[in-house]
């Protein structure tokens, strides 16, 4: 159940240097609040646990069904997450980008954070993924996957990755 993702290059590697810039730079494609959370957590934060359900089933609504078949993970995980994703001109295009974008508000790109993935990882991201199985049916409010990181450092990442992981929905 548990997925620990390997540093090892990914098979669509090559492909994804022809998509825009923003599409292919992982430390983009989050919610841009986030970018700044970091600082946020209690001093001494060293984990954070983020699990992910479907919304529950209102038997009154017209709309819904109790159940909900789980899948597309696999995709984002393969697409997003899996290899060396973080590079040195992705976190510069980050922060070029977020440093502008912050202009006057005081908040701060992570250039540690995403700095120490590139050089302790290899531009790997430190997380682990446990997951129901995809194509398998399970009432609506049961948890369909749990994200955490797996280096005390990038605590901060688990909940950085929600904006696309969410995507698993749309």
């Amino acid at each position: 159940m548990g997925q620990v993702l390997p540093c090892l290059p990914s098979p669509s590697a090559g492909s994804r240097s022809k998509l825009p810039l923003n599409m292919d730079n992982i430390i983009m494609l989050t919610d841009s609040y986030k970018v700044s959370h970091y600082v946020q957590y209690p001093e001494g934060t060293d984990e954070v646990y983020s699990y992910y359900e479907s919304r529950g089933f209102d038997s009154s609504c017209v709309a819904g069904h109790p159940t909900v078949c789980f899948f597309g993970l696999q995709y984002f995980i393969k697409r997003y997450l899996e290899g060396p994703v973080v590079t040195m001109e992705k976190i510069q295009a980050a922060k070029a980008f977020f440093d502008l974008h912050f202009v006057g508000t005081g908040a701060k790109f992570n250039l540690d954070g995403w700095m120490h993935i590139l050089k302790a990882h290899g531009g790997c991201l430190p997380i682990e993924i446990k997951a129901v199985a995809e194509g398998t049916e399970v009432p609506t409010s049961t948890v369909l996957f749990t994200l955490k990181s797996t280096d005390p450092k990038c605590y901060w990442l688990t909940n950085y990755l929600e904006t696309l992981l969410v995507q698993v929905w749309y």
